[in-house]
This record gives C-alpha cells, sequence and structure tokens, in this order.
C-alpha cells in the first residue's frame, strides 16, 4: 500500500430538509485495501457513498481522490476519476449481452464494430486477471444472479475503476458465490485497486476487509482495523448499546397443523411453472423456514399461500379449511397475515404517511371506525403506539412513508401485521435490509410469537437467518422442495441443497 490514500473524505455535511443525513464525516480510504463500511439503516451509508459517486452534493465538505481535491457532480465524473459502483440493485439491460451490458455508454466512437473488438480483447484480459469468467455473448436474463453481478463488476472495472464501491454486494447470493465474490476482491485488492464494502452482515466484514468504519445518525463514529476488533464490538458500536447476536429460544412444542399444503403448482406471469407439485406442513407452535436462493420459487409459493397468486393446482388448507381461492382480505379475517417480500409493491402505499400505511389492509375493523367514516384520530394513537413499541424512527406517523429508512419501512409491516394477533403467520425476507439492532427486534418478535402457539413459515435468503429462527429448514430448489433439515445442519450441506447438488 503507498502512503497517498485513495479516498479521503474531510467534513462531509448533507442535509435532506430536517433530516441530517451526514454530519461532518472524515474518512481515509487507503489505496490497495478493502474497507467496510457499516452501520444501522438511517446510519447515512448510503447517502455517503451516493456523494462520493455523484448522485448526490455534499452541502459542505472535500472529496480528495488519489490526494488530489475533486469535485463529482455526477456518476460521470465519478468515473473520469476512476471510480466504479456496484449497487445493490443491478444497473443491467436483461435483454443484452455481457458484452453488451459492459459497452453501454461507453461504445468507443461511432463505428461500433471497432468498439466491439476492442471491448471483447479488454474483456477477455479483464476476465483472466482478475477470475471474473462470463460468457461475453450471453444474455443477461440466462444468466444466474452471482454471473450478473460479476458482469456489473467488469463493467466497473472496464470504465478503468481503480476504486470500487459495492452496496450489499451478497444478498442475493448462495454461500458458495459470496466466497467466490470475496475471493475476486481478494484478487482485486492484491492487484492494487481499493474496494469499499458497504454490509449489514459482520461475519462478512470480519472475513474480507482490512478496515472497517462504523457510522451511526449520521456521524462516523469508529475505524477500527478489522483484525483488532470483534464482531460484539462492532454491533455495540453500531448501535450504542450491546446486542445479543444469537437468537435465543427454547425448544418448540408443535401442536395440531394448522397450514398443510399439498400437491401445490404455481405458475408466474409468464405462464413458467416456479412451484412444482410441493408438499409440506406448518403446525402450531413451530417455525419452518424455507431455504433457496432468490428465483427458485419462494416468491410464488408465498403468493399463493397469500391468495396473491391462485395456484394452477393443488390445495392450500388453513386449519383444515380450503383456502386456495380465498383473497388476501379473507385470509386476515381467517387469522392469516403475510409480511411480504417486497415491502414497496406489496407491503406499503409508498406516498401515503406512516399512519395509513399502520392499518393497510385491517383499516375497515371497527376500532379504526366512527360510523361510515375512518377515524383518523384513532389510527394515529394506535401507529404512535407501535411506532414506540418497534422503535421506529423518525417517531412521525404524518411523515411520508417513501421518507423512511429501508429497515424503518420494514418495520411499519412488521408492526402492523404482528400487532394483529394473527394464528398463521407467513414471512418473506423479514430482515431485508434492517440493521443489526432492528433483526435482534424482529427476531424476539418471531419467536415470541411461536411460543405463544402460532404457525409461523418463513422465507429467508439468508442462511444465517434460516438456522438461528426455524425449528424445520425446507429446502427449495428449482420450483421443488428437495429436501428437510435439522437447524444443526451444516451451511454447506443447506449450500449444496440450494444449489441443487446434493439433498
Amino acid at each position: 500500500m503507498t502512503d497517498q490514500p485513495a479516498i479521503e473524505l474531510v467534513g462531509i455535511d448533507k442535509k435532506f430538509g430536517a433530516v441530517h443525513a451526514n454530519k461532518d464525516i472524515n474518512l481515509t480510504v487507503a489505496k490497495g485495501s478493502i474497507h467496510g463500511i457499516i452501520g444501522e439503516n438511517g446510519a447515512g451509508k448510503s447517502t455517503l457513498m451516493s456523494i462520493i459517486y455523484g448522485f448526490y452534493q455534499a452541502d459542505s465538505g472535500e472529496i480528495r481522490v488519489n490526494g488530489q481535491p475533486i469535485t463529482i457532480r455526477d456518476s460521470q465524473a465519478a468515473i473520469a476519476a476512476g471510480i466504479g459502483m456496484v449497487h445493490q440493485h443491478f444497473m443491467l439491460v436483461d435483454n443484452f449481452t455481457v458484452l453488451e451490458n459492459v459497452m453501454l455508454g461507453a461504445e468507443g466512437g461511432a463505428l461500433l464494430a471497432r468498439g466491439v473488438a476492442s471491448a471483447r480483447a479488454e474483456l477477455k484480459r479483464l476476465e483472466t486477471e482478475y477470475g471474473l469468467e462470463v460468457n461475453p455473448d450471453a444474455l443477461i436474463e440466462q444468466l444466474p444472479v452471482g454471473l450478473q453481478q460479476r458482469v456489473e463488476i467488469l463493467k466497473a472495472m472496464y470504465r478503468g475503476a481503480e476504486i470500487l464501491i459495492l452496496d450489499e454486494p451478497t444478498g442475493v447470493l448462495t454461500p458458495a458465490e459470496a466466497d467466490h465474490l470475496f475471493r475476486i476482491l481478494g484478487v482485486l485488492r492484491d492487484e492494487g485497486k481499493t474496494v469499499v464494502l458497504i454490509t449489514h452482515k459482520l461475519r462478512e466484514i470480519m472475513a474480507i476487509t482490512d478496515t472497517v468504519s462504523v457510522m451511526r445518525r449520521g456521524e462516523m463514529v469508529a475505524t477500527r482495523k478489522t483484525s483488532e476488533t470483534t464482531v460484539e464490538e462492532l454491533a455495540e458500536l453500531m448501535v450504542g448499546r450491546r446486542v445479543l447476536l444469537r437468537v435465543q429460544k427454547g425448544e418448540a412444542k408443535p401442536a395440531d397443523v394448522l397450514l398443510s399444503v399439498r400437491n401445490l403448482t404455481v405458475k408466474d406471469n409468464r405462464g413458467v411453472t416456479m412451484v412444482d407439485n410441493v408438499s409440506f406442513d406448518v403446525r402450531a407452535g413451530e417455525i419452518v423456514g424455507i431455504a433457496g436462493v432468490a428465483g427458485n420459487g419462494q416468491s410464488e409459493l408465498l403468493e399463493a399461500i397469500a391468495g396473491i397468486r391462485k395456484p394452477a393446482s393443488g390445495e392450500i388448507l388453513l386449519d383444515g379449511q380450503p383456502i386456495d381461492k380465498a383473497d388476501p382480505a379473507r385470509l386476515r379475517e381467517l387469522g392469516l397475515a403475510h409480511i411480504p417480500e417486497d415491502r414497496h409493491h406489496m407491503g406499503l402505499v409508498l406516498k401515503f404517511e406512516e399512519y395509513e400505511n399502520s392499518v393497510l389492509g385491517y383499516h375497515h375493523r371497527p376500532e379504526y371506525s366512527r360510523g361510515p367514516l375512518l377515524d383518523l384520530e384513532a389510527i394515529r394513537k394506535d401507529a404512535m403506539e407501535k411506532i414506540e413499541k418497534y422503535d421506529i424512527r423518525p417517531p412521525n406517523p404524518r411523515l411520508k412513508t417513501a421518507n423512511f429508512s429501508g429497515g424503518n419501512q420494514q418495520k411499519i409491516v412488521v408492526a402492523r401485521e404482528i400487532e394483529r394477533d394473527p394464528k398463521m403467520l407467513i414471512i418473506g425476507q423479514p430482515t431485508r435490509g434492517v440493521d443489526i439492532g432492528a433483526i435482534e427486534f424482529i427476531h424476539r418478535r418471531i419467536i415470541e410469537m411461536r411460543d405463544a402457539g402460532k404457525a409461523i413459515l418463513l422465507v429467508s435468503v439468508e442462511l444465517d437467518e434460516i438456522r438461528a429462527l426455524s425449528d424445520r429448514i425446507l429446502v427449495m430448489f428449482a420450483g421443488h422442495m428437495v429436501g428437510e433439515k435439522t437447524p444443526d445442519a451444516g451451511e454447506q450441506t443447506l449450500g449444496l441443497m440450494m444449489a441443487g447438488i446434493a439433498a
């Protein structure tokens, strides 16, 4: 490593109205290192990275790249300064090839054929040098998620990135794909590139980074050499208090079957079979987890059980009563609550104020009505009670839901569904984009529901979460249930099953 930092932030400050997203941030990222940035949702991590990449401009402060002060007005300026970014949600054109996606916006002049030949040669060099092998002529829509992520990295490297920012890069990867990504990042570092890794997964921070910085409520509160810190210390720095990192739960006491799925087949909007002749039961007083890489039918399975998608065949029984033709409103009346995977499209109306979303789907209940009209005072009082109980920030039921961080939006949905005291809860990605303090809280509430005799079906791409919460684990691959395991099954065993390699 050279003495001159790759990136230096001096006094970076940014406000969005009353929200002080970044408060006088100072940060030094050494050249040729992997530097992790962690923090709770709303801590200001993404805002800070967006300033570095030119999506936002700081209100005050200075950015230095390789020791030189620089103004980054947009992403083009960031790319010109040698900064690349791999976003949490990939920025790829599905019906373009790998090569076309890599070239897009950097075609190299009007003579496209010459540019294509040059790009192909450069892509081959990058693939060989950094272990980023991927077929340049493959369509993006035909590639698994792990390979799509490699394309994003190749795009950045093709544009000459010396500094690579990755935002929550392993959220959609299998354990094996995540390990391969870490090997790639290690090669990039060894070749002198600088990597900035934003993640909420402390295990990843400990495994791959050289240095880690912690943000809390808009401030940079600590920077540590990774080798000189612990998961426990980092968790405490993030949240400002000691955090229980392991889910504490007693033995499950399963009772009668509450949910029964029999020979269920579900198709997606294109008519493709995504759930293929699946059968399983969930009992009162147990948590059944479904492990699998995103896109293997879990979403369609949850949608069918929640009444959002009609099954092609098979049956779903709730407490012995067929529900495969019931709509979500009827299912709520029967005691089935649903925390959807996609909170933005299925869980919330982002233009609504917080209090409106806090009763969405339950707003016709007598306690929220005054004759034919909604009792807004009762709804806002109820919303405030949930805000306090679930530590939703900022504590303002009149704030537009779009203005809450992702983790706090998730807490709005979790509070709404759990506080209805359902007998059956189906949960998709309960802690997606949620910080460690909120994860601890949500996990505790899920365990409390199990212990109160509720039946819980849990889908998560976080294998650690599935193993920590579940009493039984079903593994889903290509629309099939390929096996059942106990929570003490090893990560490698489950990972191989998730990849369809072993049962």
